[in-house]
């Protein structure tokens, strides 16, 4: 029996995973993990349970919660491994193994670990410990103060132990290692003042000289604007550090001085992530200083005017790993781009569309590594989070970066969008230039990005099928489609290994049914597999089977298919949602216009309009006229809107 903390919490056993109930049970579950052997009084527990004035029935609700609490232990046999949950007066009490608790686990390793006397015996300690990280901590638990405060103590921890993994790395002289495990954790919180003092001389140990001071400057932007601060000691020191060795030449050595309050923890001042941000950056390289508005690196962050980049920008995320199959699909956009390539004087434009999790960017962006000689003038990059937490990026903010990555100096950046677009199109007219377009909301917010000129190309990527830019742009459609079975196969034994799939070739089959063919789904799939390396595919086929979990199974750390279809039912009109609550509860997701205005309780015309904007969205399928599907993780994602079984009761 095995009980998480780092991740959603969650209690696992041999036979699979217990169900724990709605998110008031998970954390009265999470409140005893983390006092292990110590007594919670109850009424602490409804003081956490509750951002507000507690129900009159409280007492009543967590005594409900902790009597089925311990009716499934005891189903999970709970005794065998020294389980308890008991009552002590009018407080609790979860007696049990603490080493059964990952948190428990991550401190002992990380407590063993020591970086700067046995740095060869750390890595593995340490990279161990981080490996217990699911996901962030305590996540599906009620989100009042005590339960926030727990989740940032765990977090601080997570980030020591990434710290002190990169100082293990460096006195192993590892600095592209320890700049590659500084990176997240920087992107993650950017103004860590420490955590970037230290990824800034990681980057200068491997000569990125300049990439280190983008990121002293892009920290000095974000605390200046954030906080109204300048930068501490710490990032100052780094900072100097690296100009004094630049000055001093390269006979000088390549490594500042080492920190000596390396292995002190920060306080952040903000735990957000970068708008925007997705895989390793949007250049590709692990080390590359993020653009908040775009999402991709910035080029040339001075901290003065900008200086003009030393070549053509090569701002491509990296190449999708185990990219397999669509070779149908790529061939369509190397039609779309190439074949009639200035025929007519227009820049050729294509628009990749398809559901969430079907591999969109991916294809995207191999096809651009693919294609990138023909482009040699360079190949830009921006998110547009059309479909992401927050607010979708503004075009001007795009083309301010766009127009810096090409040379302009920022003090020449016009501050009006429509003259910032014209100039964009100006300087690209004559050149061979690519064009990536990741997760558009609309066509509105494409247009002004469009390149002018025949030698420049774009791929455009949404979930909306942007028939606008269809209309008026000349734009080339380019549907994908979830993957077949053997597909599906084949990604899998990619990913995990032919052996391993091979010798389960019927559980590998169902995997892909129960993840409806998407490789987003498929992915998450294979990192559950990862993280157990003893477990064979029919075990999470059978986990997969109960739908109650299979959308939480088919999650890794902050992706995972409820996450992607949170973000495209948060974009659908209240009506709109409402109607795809009703269609999930279809018997076999599939029916006509007719049934679907019966099932939502609403007129046929109006049932009929909806159904078009859902089946623009890729939410569900027109397999034929008048014939709509309905994916079966859309149904289950529908049917309460989080993904999560509705379990609640009464006063959750």
């Amino acid at each position: 029996m095995e009980f998480s903390l780092l991740g959603p919490v969650a209690v696992t056993t041999a036979a699979g995973e217990l169900p724990l109930g709605p998110a008031k049970r998970r954390s009265v579950l999470a409140l005893l993990l983390l006092r292990p052997n110590t007594t919670v009084p109850l009424e602490q527990l409804i003081d956490s349970l509750w951002e507000d004035e507690p129900p009159a029935h409280a007492r009543t609700v967590v005594q409900g919660h902790v009597s089925r609490l311990r009716a499934t232990l005891a189903e999970g046999g709970a005794e065998a491994y020294g389980v308890e949950l008991a009552t002590h007066g009018s407080a609790y009490l979860l007696r049990l193994p603490e080493e059964l608790i990952d948190a428990h686990r991550f401190g002992e390793l990380v407590s063993l670990a020591r970086p700067e006397v046995a740095p060869a015996d750390a890595v593995p300690l340490l990279r161990e410990a981080l490996g217990l990280w699911r996901g962030p901590a305590l996540t599906g638990t009620v989100t009042s103060p005590p339960f926030a405060a727990a989740t940032h103590a765990l977090d601080e921890r997570r980030l020591t132990a990434v710290e002190a993994l990169a100082r293990a790395h460096s006195a192993l002289n590892e600095h592209e290692q320890a700049a590659s495990v500084l990176y997240n954790a920087a992107v993650q919180h950017p103004l860590r003042e420490g955590l970037i003092a230290a990824l800034m001389r990681a980057l200068f140990r491997t000569g990125r000289q300049s990439d280190a001071l983008d990121w002293y400057h892009r920290t000095r932007r974000l605390l200046s604007e954030e906080l109204g601060v300048d930068p501490g000691a710490r990032l100052r020191g780094a900072y100097e550090e690296i100009l004094r060795a630049e000055e001093a030449g390269p006979s000088a050595g390549a490594a500042p001085a080492a920190d000596p309050t390396a292995g002190a923890s920060d306080t952040p001042a903000d735990g957000a992530r970068v708008p925007g941000q997705r895989d390793a950056g949007a250049t590709g390289r692990p080390d590359a200083p993020v653009s908040r508005e775009t999402g991709a690196a910035e080029p040339g962050a001075d901290g003065g005017a900008g200086g003009a980049p030393t070549g053509p920008p090569r701002l491509l995320p990296r190449p999708p790993a185990r990219f397999l199959g669509r070779e149908a699909a790529m061939s369509r956009l190397t039609a779309a781009l190439t074949e009639e390539d200035g025929a007519d004087g227009d820049s050729p434009l294509a628009v990749v569309t398809g559901p969430a999790g079907v591999g969109k960017t991916a294809c995207a962006v191999q096809w651009a590594h693919q294609h990138s000689a023909e482009y040699p003038d360079g190949q830009l990059f921006a998110d547009l989070r059309g479909f992401g937490d927050g607010d979708a990026t503004e075009p001007a903010a795009v083309l301010r970066f766009f127009l810096t990555a090409l040379g302009t100096p920022e003090h020449a950046v016009p501050t009006s969008a429509t003259a910032a677009s014209a100039l964009y199109r100006s300087l690209v007219a004559d050149r061979r230039l690519l064009v990536v377009l990741d997760n558009a909301h609309s066509s509105a917010q494409v247009r002004p990005l469009l390149p002018g000129g025949p030698g420049c190309a774009t791929i455009v990527t949404s979930r909306s099928r942007l028939d606008g830019l269809v209309a008026t742009d000349c734009a080339r459609p380019v549907g994908l489609q979830v993957f077949g079975v053997s597909e599906g196969v084949a990604l899998l034994g990619a990913m995990l290994g032919a052996e391993r799939v091979d010798e389960d070739p019927e559980a590998a089959r169902e995997l892909v049914e129960l993840c409806d063919g998407l490789p987003l789904a498929l992915r998450a799939a294979v990192a559950q597999l990862t993280a157990r390396p003893r477990w064979r595919l029919a075990r999470l086929a059978s986990a997969l089977r109960d739908e109650r979990r299979r959308l939480s199974l088919l999650s890794a750390e902050d992706t995972g298919i409820a996450s992607a279809l949170r973000m495209s039912v948060a974009r659908l009109s209240a009506d709109d949602a409402r109607l795809l609550s009703a269609l999930a509860t279809s018997a076999d997701g599939q029916l006509n216009a007719s049934a679907a205005a019966a099932l939502a309780g609403s007129d046929l015309e109006r049932t009929q309009d909806g159904l078009a904007r859902l089946a623009e969205m890729h939410l569900v399928d027109e397999a034929a006229t008048d014939v709509y599907t309905i994916s079966t993780l859309t149904q289950l994602f529908a049917r309460d809107g989080n993904g999560e079984a509705d379990g609640a009761e009464a006063g959750d």
